[in-house]
């Protein structure tokens, strides 16, 4: 028995001198797997809304406003939750979205708009950087809920129509240019309405300069 042990023991303890091709790929296989499960999951978990309103700054401001609004409840029952609207579906894009949103943390330790005064004094910025966001990618995550294509003008007002007709089947605006203010509250546009008349166009060339 001792032999056994003893034996045993030099076996486990000896260093391998090679490692065979099959052992490695299925190795390398199952911590891919792993990893890439943990990661996935990770990132999954911050891109729900429970995760969004976990911070009391967007609890208690946008998603507050969000709650009173169609978007939020309907007579179809469909929902748009924070990362339908602020999260691109396509993996890359995501990726890069979080990478851009990792400053947040810096904003929440440093208490960047921690009360409703604060909040409310960098509105018109933050509005900015997402309306830059929805003008540079065409509304995409817009429309991956209302498709042009199978938008039945001919339901709509007859307002709504021939906006549509002008501008959003041409493609001369995007879905943001007209709906900014269709689930929160907009800023004081007083701002953007001083920089439009002193210099036509100098505000929309800002916004595409910070979408870059």
């Amino acid at each position: 028995m001792r032999r056994m042990v003893s034996r045993i023991w030099r076996v486990m303890s000896r260093p391998a001198t090679h490692l065979s091709l099959g052992f490695l790929t299925i190795g390398g296989f199952v911590m891919g797997i792993i990893f890439w499960g943990g990661f996935n999951t990770a990132l999954e978990l911050t891109n729900t809304e429970k995760f969004c309103v976990s911070c009391h700054e967007m609890r208690d401001n946008v998603f507050a406003e969000l709650q009173a609004t169609v978007h939020y409840s309907n007579a179809s029952g469909v929902r748009a939750t924070c990362p339908d609207c602020h999260v691109p579906h396509a993996w890359s894009s995501k990726i890069a979205r979080k990478m851009a949103a990792s400053k947040e943390v810096y904003g929440k330790i440093f208490g960047t708009i921690s009360t409703r005064e604060k909040f409310e004094a960098k509105r018109f910025e933050l509005a900015q950087h997402e309306w830059a966001r929805f003008e540079a990618n065409d509304s995409l995550e817009c429309r991956n809920c209302h498709s042009a294509e199978s938008m039945d003008i001919t339901l709509q007002s007859k307002r709504a129509s021939e906006a549509h007709e002008t501008f959003l089947l041409t493609g001369e605006k995007t879905c943001i240019s007209c709906h900014k203010g269709i689930a929160h509250e907009l800023p004081d546009m007083s701002e953007a309405a001083r920089m439009e008349r002193d210099a036509p166009g100098v505000l929309q060339s800002y916004l595409s300069a910070t979408a870059e």
